[in-house]
């Protein structure tokens, strides 16, 4: 690709060879695809891979065990384990001769033996234990860098041994220079993950359904569980479905539940315009039809009780708030 002598390469030559400025809008597919070398120069092929493994190893895989970080035992809770760090080593290899020693190891040795190159699971635990020799009692017991087990690494991400290496550090350790990276060695065999599209999380998508009607959904994420919401029109009527629900809830009485009192409250949470009071009459009718005596949350609770969840879901919990008789309480696992 070159470059002319006042620092302009060829890529952008051509673009200015047109006449327009690079900040015009682009119209047509033919001239997107003239910005595709640029892409390729700046980006390259593997780039959303390494930066993708790059959070998930320095951000995410943290996130995901301190949301679940403590675990009790459930006949005497002063028994525990609680993960108070955890982290990703470098690139190594156990030495069979001796237990508990490595050495560092490269993407063209495991290539060559057959090997995986990966880097171990380090974590930093706190957990009680029976005091030798205390008659039963416990003490406090703390574990720095104790290894759980092995991570592959991809080539050319933060924790690995390529990155940052010169063009003859890479001649030296048996590697192509222009290998973009973005894949793992496993067994000697070199393997990549393909990108999975996904809907985004924690947005709220409107669709068409498969007969034409307008549905909202949300899938909510954590770092502990992950639901997924749904509000659909049924019959002329807006239910939401959710994934500890058997069927459909009316909206107008989830509403409620949440402590909407009044019919025209809910209407406009919606919209109070003519066109979204019409499209709601129906939902405001079919949530009339049940008998409230001024304590909505008791009587969706009893609508709950007559829609239990699925046996592998969460139990449907009244809200804190809500006073009702313990024989009225829903069944929990």
């Amino acid at each position: 690709m070159g470059r002319r002598p006042d620092g302009v390469d060829s890529i952008t030559e051509s673009l200015l060879s047109s006449g327009e400025s690079l900040t015009a809008p682009i119209k047509t597919v033919k001239e997107k695809w003239r910005l595709l070398p640029a892409f390729l120069k700046m980006r390259g092929l593997t780039k959303q891979h390494i930066d993708s493994f790059n959070y998930f190893l320095n951000v995410d895989i943290k996130t995901i065990v301190m949301a679940n970080n403590r675990i009790t035992c459930d006949a005497d809770p002063a028994w525990y384990l609680e993960y108070k760090d955890i982290r990703i080593g470098r690139p190594n290899v156990d030495l069979q001769e001796a237990a508990g020693v490595s050495e560092p190891i490269t993407p063209q040795q495991c290539r060559l033996r057959d090997m995986t190159y990966s880097a171990q699971i380090l974590v930093d635990i706190e957990y009680t234990r029976d005091k030798p020799g205390g008659g039963g009692q416990k003490e406090r017991v703390v574990k720095y860098n104790h290894c759980i087990g092995r991570m592959p690494i991809m080539l050319r991400c933060s924790h690995c041994e390529l990155t940052g290496k010169s063009d003859a550090d890479m001649a030296v350790m048996g590697e192509c220079p222009i290998d973009s990276g973005g894949y793992f060695v496993v067994r000697g065999t070199e393997k990549v993950i393909l990108i999975q599209e996904q809907l985004s999380k924690n947005r709220i998508i409107i669709e068409k359904d498969n007969k034409g009607n307008a549905s909202a959904c949300v899938t909510s994420s954590t770092a502990r569980s992950k639901t997924r919401t749904n509000i659909i029109l049924k019959h002329g009527k807006f239910h939401l479905k959710h994934n500890s629900f058997t069927d459909g809830i009316p909206i107008v009485i989830a509403l409620k539940a949440l402590g909407i009192s009044s019919d025209q409250e809910a209407v406009q949470l919606v919209g109070s315009e003519p066109e979204f009071a019409d499209e709601f009459a129906a939902s405001l009718e079919e949530a009339g039809s049940v008998t409230w005596n001024g304590n909505s949350q008791v009587h969706t609770h009893y609508w709950w009780q007559a829609h239990p969840s699925p046996p592998h879901s969460s139990p449907i919990r009244p809200p804190h708030n809500l006073p009702i008789h313990p024989s009225t309480h829903p069944p929990t696992d």
